[in-house]
């Protein structure tokens, strides 16, 4: 018995991030937010969950914007489950700065992020530029 759990304890210490090779990873097009505003988000790995940073963003016209939003976290805490799809996360959206209890669903290069807050729900398609 201890012997299993010594393997099993090794295993689990040397085995590589899932998130290496998870289809998520990558780098995202937002749709416009309120303002017609949207952004690049880069999606990684960070310790056994998903999280998100804001890597650019632009206006309405498509041009690229100086922000103050630039390399904030903007998706922590999302758990992979075992069907692939993300939950128990959260998202922070810039254009209403609230916190949204979130999950996530990756179909192809389309990420479909959804969260709600006090029962107000909210969701958009994000498209994988990377």
């Amino acid at each position: 018995m201890k012997l299993s759990i010594a393997l099993s304890t090794l295993a689990i210490a040397f085995a590589p991030p899932v998130f290496a090779r998870d289809a998520v990873i990558g780098i995202y097009k937002t749709q416009p937010d309120d303002n017609g505003n949207f952004g690049h988000i880069e999606i990684y790995g960070c310790d056994t969950m998903v999280c998100g940073v804001i890597r650019k963003a632009f206006d309405g016209s498509g041009t690229e914007i100086e922000s103050a939003n630039i390399g904030k976290r903007m998706i922590w805490d999302m758990k992979v489950k075992a069907d692939g799809t993300y939950s128990g996360g959260k998202i922070w959206a810039p254009d209403r700065d609230k916190v949204y209890s979130s999950k996530m669903e990756l179909s192809g290069s389309v990420l479909e992020v959804s969260g709600c807050i006090f029962g107000i729900c909210r969701g958009q398609f994000w498209s994988k530029i990377n």
